[in-house]
């Protein structure tokens, strides 16, 4: 049965308020992905604030028609799509899907949209290997902790050395007379 207009323009809109929420977007070719094996990426996505909507390629084009942000997307839809939307976390979105490709060793990504740039599957795999927000996060943390542990030794510094240099001249004055 098909769909009717109605419907599809719904899920139109649908796809409309998902891109508008948007940071990134992944093309993914699921063909040969099992019910199963979609509902574990999306699972393995929800941590990230990832969507994955599978749709034909027609009605994604009728969601970014007119929208500049996401027209690049349009060279990716060809064949078999399914779209991962990410809002918010987008390295662990990536790593999401790494990892579901490196154990089912199915679905290729070919390619995604990120603040209006095209992706290349390098590009992708490049945001997939950095460090999560947290670790980041933890590295300026130590960085800055150890920048203030040197300026606070500095200054203690500064009245002990004066403290030694009197010292030494008031011990220099002593002797010679």
């Amino acid at each position: 049965m098909g769909r009717t207009l109605e419907n599809k323009q719904q899920i139109v809109e649908e796809l409309k308020g998902l891109l508008g929420e948007a940071e990134m977007a992944l093309v993914l070719d699921y063909q040969g992905l099992s019910i199963k094996e979609m509902t574990d990426l999306r699972t393995r996505l929800q941590a990230s604030n990832g969507v994955c909507k599978v749709t034909k390629n027609t009605l994604m084009r009728r969601a970014i028609d007119g929208n500049s942000a996401w027209s690049e997307l349009d060279s990716l839809l060809t064949g078999t799509n399914a779209f991962v939307l990410v809002k918010g976390d987008v390295g662990g979105a990536v790593k999401a899907v790494q990892s579901f490709q490196k154990d089912t060793k199915k679905s290729e990504v070919k390619g995604g949209l990120f603040e209006g740039q095209l992706l290349s599957q390098n590009d992708i795999k490049a945001i997939g290997d950095l460090p999560s927000k947290e670790v980041l996060m933890a590295q300026i943390a130590g960085a800055i902790n150890a920048v203030a542990t040197q300026v606070a030794v500095g200054i203690n510094e500064v009245p002990s050395g004066l403290a030694r240099a009197l010292q030494q001249h008031a011990d220099g004055e002593g002797s010679a007379a």
